[in-house]
């Protein structure tokens, strides 16, 4: 019977769907993040959780090739402006569904509280699963689906983060050929109990329902990420993550899981691409930059540079040095650290109002003259066009940020 430790334990659910009593279901602790909790009259003590537990089962896995890192735009400007950074994911989900396959991969609810994995089967039903959500997206029974579809022969493109991709790897327990996994780099996943305890908060203030979320939205830009808030006067208000108190919560590392900050899947990744946004692009390729959002694409195995090369057509790409694509996204290869406050974060979190919480713990730091010195030089610096390579447009240097959009009155 598998033995919980919050601190290594991802919330992958592989033990709940390889059990064979089902006896294992998934519950939330009073930091609103999911753990297997076994019903011990049921047990046969089969074994079976512990040996698809990543955690308990983590082992080294071959890949014959370095990773390659490429700078990859979607040349559909309209996919790219919908998506959190290049608009890549789109296109290679695309050529899976093209072959009658299936994508899985994290949606909002309905209700827009908490993010589920689904699995998509038509081009029109990948928006779902467009663009970044950060909050822990539930598995729920999504292996045992890739499952059953890569044992009918059909071709199954499963994204997640870099845990729940060897979660999958562990619970299969053997190589699919027709199975492409894509991870993102992932800082970390914020409490879903935090995350709609501040939607609720928002929706309270605007007096009217939530009904969808964009977390990335690029209106004004992509150097810079944020939430699009709603006023109760008006449809939607722009907030940039430097203002909104759940991404300052998320970006000073208060809110993750217990396991993220020692991340059992950093040391060696699982997938065959992992797909995030190229920070740094105005270094390492300033003609790329046109301030509309630069995907970072790395192939780590033979069959997802092959799927890369199936897209070459739709995208602008060109290859970079690992080390340089990584440089200013170190959540590649490290694990956030752990505030001393956390502890407390989460307790006051269970007394205090989302008003109360925000007044500790998402306080404005203070900017020295130095730094404004160098966000006003920022602004006036012309980037280079990206009119070399996919036919133009003006650059921009505005944050991009969330959009919540509500029911009509």
């Amino acid at each position: 019977m598998i033995s919980i430790d919050k601190k290594a334990c991802c919330g992958c659910h592989a033990c709940a769907q390889v059990c064979p009593k089902q006896c294992i279901t998934m519950k939330a602790d009073s930091e609103g993040f999911l753990y297997p909790q076994v019903n011990a009259a049921d047990c046969i003590r089969c074994g079976a959780c512990e040996t698809v537990c990543p955690s308990l089962q983590a082992r080294p896995e071959p890949q014959s090739e370095a990773p390659q890192a490429y700078a990859v735009v979607n040349r559909d400007e309209e996919t790219r402006r919908q998506s959190s950074s290049g608009g890549v994911f789109t296109l290679l989900a695309a050529q899976t569904i093209h072959h009658g396959g299936v994508v899985f991969g994290a949606a909002m609810a309905d209700d827009q509280y908490s993010v589920r994995h689904i699995a998509v089967e038509t081009v029109e039903g990948l928006a779902a699963l467009r663009g970044s959500k950060y909050l822990q997206s539930e598995i729920g029974r999504t292996y045992l689906q890739a499952r059953k579809a890569l044992q009918a022969g059909r071709e199954v493109l499963f994204s997640g983060t870099p845990c729940q991709i060897k979660g999958l790897k562990t619970f299969l327990q053997k190589d699919y050929p027709n199975l492409l996994c894509v991870d993102v780099i992932c800082h970390g996943v914020p409490s879903p109990k935090l995350w709609k305890a501040y939607a609720q908060y928002v929706e309270a203030k605007a007096e009217t329902k939530l009904v969808h979320v964009n977390f990335r939205c690029k209106d004004s830009g992509w150097t810079n990420f944020g939430i699009k808030r709603i006023d109760p006067n008006h449809k939607a208000m722009y907030v940039s993550k430097d203002k909104d108190p759940y991404m300052r919560m998320f970006l000073r590392d208060y809110c993750l899981r217990p396991s993220c900050y020692a991340c059992i899947a950093k040391p060696q990744k699982s997938s065959d691409l992992t797909i995030a946004d190229f920070w740094g692009i105005d270094k390492v390729l300033p003609a790329m930059d046109d301030g509309k959002g630069v995907s970072l694409v790395i192939a780590r195995t033979k069959k997802g540079l092959d799927l890369l090369d199936c897209i070459g057509e739709a995208i602008v790409s060109k290859q970079v040095p690992y080390e340089g694509a990584v440089k200013e996204n170190p959540s590649e290869y490290k694990s956030a650290g752990c505030p001393a406050e956390r502890g407390c974060f989460f307790e006051d979190m269970a007394e205090m109002t989302f008003a109360e919480l925000e007044a500790k713990y998402a306080a404005p730091t203070r900017v020295s003259l130095k730094s404004k010195a160098k966000k006003m030089v920022k602004k006036v610096i012309l980037k280079t066009p990206l009119s070399k390579f996919v036919g133009g447009g003006k650059p921009t240097d505005q944050t991009y940020g969330m959009l919540f959009t509500f029911e009509e009155k």
